[in-house]
């Protein structure tokens, strides 16, 4: 805390009228400023699909005269100013929030989540939309999630937590042994953050034990991967369920379908995902209504009882099994690239929605949703989610679909050439009447789009057309 002081002291000269800097040690909720009724400077951090489409939906509000996105990329530099702060310099972004006076930051990845960035905006009373880093550790740890779900009585897995080997290679054992599922008898996950990438479905007990041992031997993940956590396979179909919470109230976003797999089929590793619809078919009425009663509000309430009080977005990806819904992970901020489809559906101000969190009067907070069906198609580098190619032109990015929006997440401008940068290059997004109309329109963009390697799934929205026929 003594160095951000020093901070504050040299930053507080750029102010018109001094600063109040509030230090607070044990990271609950804090006062902060209220948020001007216009000319809203907003500074959104990231630089991926994710903070593409964040910073598309927030520039739509009245309220925002200007939005900066730090580090960004080729195509947030043409809606947005960006600047060139990594999203894990704390830091650094606190000192360029100073500079520029940015009434609201918003967070769009984990790492800076985790790496406490809402706990320094908070300590100096600068609005900020995200979890605290003690609440981000829901996130940041799947051993912390599933202790607190077993805790809670939230319906997920059976699992065991272990940091060495032998032990680990047991419990597949013992989860082979039960054989209450045909096929994989496990998955395998790296403990800390491993960017959607450290999760091991197993199709055989030597298989998880490779997995085992990558990780906890081999290094796999570094030191995301020193824990591991393994847990019984469960059968079903995944769902995304997005929440807006401000600690006390909780109020999920329409359903979503991510495909994580880098094949068709879901066949290959896993990859931060190829794409993504909304609404799933397969997430009912019934099913939200029980989310909402055994899995939303009771994860809510469990980290306030924990002294881990939650506001932001609450991220949980469910498995549908014929026992109900059952959580497979929690992410403590938007899905990428569930956000995509999801925030083209949103027809509410995203910056009242975020007022209403910080100020915590969610609950007194209308949100409203478009009743068409949205499709995002991921298009990835070759080569990923391993070594990936970087460098490509991209061509095809003026003039899209009506209808389409082409989110960039891993592009970067070389001269009069946006150039591929990541492994995830490109969300294209559709928006339309129905499921099979916004899947058509996405693919008819990608059609337009050309860049050396591109790869893409060709199934995204399959099981809902399934479901829908």
């Amino acid at each position: 805390m003594t160095s951000l002081l020093r901070l504050a002291t040299a930053l507080d000269s750029l102010w018109s009228s001094p600063v109040c800097v509030t230090l607070n040690t044990n990271t609950g909720v804090v006062p902060l400023k209220k948020l001007k009724p216009n000319g809203l400077k907003v500074l959104v951090v990231g630089g991926g699909g994710r903070e593409h489409a964040l910073v598309w939906k927030l520039r739509q509000s009245p309220r925002v005269s200007e939005v900066y996105c730090a580090p960004g990329n080729a195509g947030i530099e043409k809606i947005a100013k960006c600047v060139n702060i990594k999203a894990d310099d704390v830091t650094g972004l606190l000192t360029f929030a100073w500079e520029k006076r940015i009434d609201l930051t918003v967070v769009g990845p984990e790492a800076p989540l985790s790496a406490g960035i809402v706990d320094v905006f908070n300590d100096h009373e600068m609005p900020i939309f995200g979890p605290t880093q003690k609440a981000a550790e829901i996130e940041g740890s799947k051993a912390f999630s599933k202790d607190l779900m077993q805790k809670y009585g939230i319906p997920t897995a059976s699992y065991g937590v272990f940091t060495e080997v032998e032990p680990a290679l047991a419990f597949v054992d013992e989860l082979a042994a039960r054989k209450t599922i045909a096929g994989s008898p496990c998955v395998v996950k790296a403990d800390g953050l491993a960017a959607g990438k450290g999760v091991i479905v197993a199709k055989d007990v030597t298989e998880a034990k490779e997995a085992v041992r990558s990780m906890l031997e081999g290094n796999a993940f570094g030191s995301a991967g020193s824990r591991v956590v393994i847990e019984e396979f469960m059968e079903g179909e995944e769902v995304s369920i997005l929440a807006f919470t401000d600690g006390d109230h909780v109020i999920p976003m329409v359903s979503a379908q991510d495909h994580k797999r880098i094949f068709d089929n879901d066949e290959g590793p896993n990859t931060g995902g190829m794409g993504a619809y909304s609404p799933a078919p397969v997430y009912t009425e019934e099913l939200a209504q029980q989310v909402q009663e055994s899995i939303l509000k009771p994860t809510v309430e469990a980290m306030k009882a924990e002294g881990r009080p939650y506001s932001g977005v609450l991220y949980a990806g469910l498995m549908i099994t014929a026992e109900g819904p059952k959580v497979l992970e929690y992410n403590a901020r938007f899905g990428d690239p569930e956000t995509q489809p999801v925030l083209m559906r949103l027809d509410t101000d995203l910056v009242d929605i975020i007022e209403a969190i910080l100020e915590k009067r969610l609950d007194q907070q209308a949100i409203s949703w478009s009743t068409d069906a949205a499709v995002c198609v991921v298009m990835s580098a070759k080569g990923y989610p391993g070594d990936y190619e970087k460098g490509n032109f991209i061509t095809g990015l003026d003039n899209p679909i009506a209808g389409v929006e082409v989110f960039h997440a891993g592009t970067a401008q070389k001269g009069d050439h946006v150039v591929t940068t990541g492994g995830r290059v490109l969300g294209v997004t559709a928006k339309a009447q129905g499921i099979r109309e916004a899947i058509e329109l996405a693919y008819r963009q990608v059609g337009n789009v050309c860049f050396d390697g591109a790869h893409y799934r060709k199934d995204i929205g399959r099981r809902a057309l399934e479901r829908l026929s």
